[in-house]
């Protein structure tokens, strides 16, 4: 099994919260991997050693410079009730269907599809420690800092 209920998850309030509400048939596609899945996820795209973002080695791709291409600020689009920003989305040329994993830490990802992330991007965020989103089969990354900003690149 690689997929929690979105029931069990840890942090399921974020996808269920009042405020950012998402239809049923939405949420069916947002799906939280086990923790042997995520661990898995994580060791072969992220990091073979170090469990969270604030571990990070010099031997991590997240640490090395030349990965990050370009620093934007997400806050703004969050506060002003609008979708990601344009230059943001611009450096994503993925079709809807591909799939991507929100990477929070060693033991939580969730796998969606790229149309479901952009269209909740803010319930994602609740947790912004950090969190990397790649995509299946696709160079283009980011991770979202605390600061409200996001760094854009294109991984190893």
């Amino acid at each position: 099994m690689n997929y929690l209920p979105l029931s069990e998850y840890k942090r399921k309030w974020i996808f269920t919260h009042q405020s950012l509400p998402i239809p049923e048939q939405d949420l069916a596609e947002i799906k939280p991997m086990t923790e042997m899945r995520a661990s898995q996820l994580w060791q072969e795209f992220i990091s073979k050693d170090s469990p969270t973002p604030d571990h990070f080695g010099k031997q991590d791709w997240p640490t090395h410079q030349n990965v990050w291409t370009q620093r934007l600020v997400w806050q703004q689009a969050w506060d002003n009730d609008d979708n990601l920003p344009e230059e943001f989305l611009s450096n994503f040329p993925w079709e809807d269907n591909i799939t991507v994993y929100f990477c929070y830490d060693k033991h939580n990802i969730v796998e969606t599809q790229w149309g479901v992330f952009k269209q909740y991007w803010k319930n994602f965020l609740f947790y912004d420690d950090k969190p990397i989103l790649i995509g299946r089969r696709r160079k283009e990354v980011a991770m979202f800092e605390q600061s409200g900003e996001v760094v854009i690149g294109k991984r190893d």
